[in-house]
């Protein structure tokens, strides 16, 4: 009876394991523990610190729910994919909302660069270079910066 239960705990942690990295692939999440992160700037201010940390507390904050919707979202869709009975135009409904979702979290990261961009000189702004602003997975953002939703559905770029 032990034994068992320690088979079906294992096996419980190795499925949310798997569950997880499924959902959200390589690249999703925070680059070091944040949901938002700059470009290196070599000159930032205490007060632009200060500034910048206020605002990742209050994406994270406001995406807290945001996140959680997306990953059961993609855990439904993954059942589905894995489902032969699963109806196309459920696996395209599915779709559509999870889309909808990463869209609502795009527009949320769009919001705080914008926040984030009004703290910075000029100066400060020339050192980003490619990859700032241009997205979620545009060109010059590598593994780990911002949310990173990825491709989905065992496909990656």
């Amino acid at each position: 009876m032990k034994k068992g239960m320690i088979v079906l705990g294992l096996a419980t942690v190795m499925f949310l394991g798997i569950t997880w990295a499924y959902a959200f692939g390589p690249g999703f999440g925070p680059r070091h523990g944040e949901m938002f992160s700059c470009p290196q700037v070599s000159n930032l201010t205490p007060e632009q610190n200060t500034k910048l940390q206020e605002l990742r507390r209050k994406l994270n904050e406001e995406t807290t729910q945001l996140r959680g919707t997306i990953f059961s979202k993609r855990s439904e869709l993954q059942s589905l994919w894995t489902d032969p009975k699963a109806d196309a135009q459920a696996i395209t409904d599915k779709e559509k909302e999870l889309r909808d979702l990463q869209n609502q979290m795009k527009d949320k990261m769009l919001q705080l660069r914008l926040e984030a961009r009004k703290l910075f000189t000029p100066e400060q702004l020339s050192e980003f270079g490619p990859g700032w602003g241009q997205g979620m997975r545009g060109p010059g953002m590598g593994r780990g910066f911002g949310p990173g939703m990825g491709p989905g559905m065992g496909m990656r770029n």
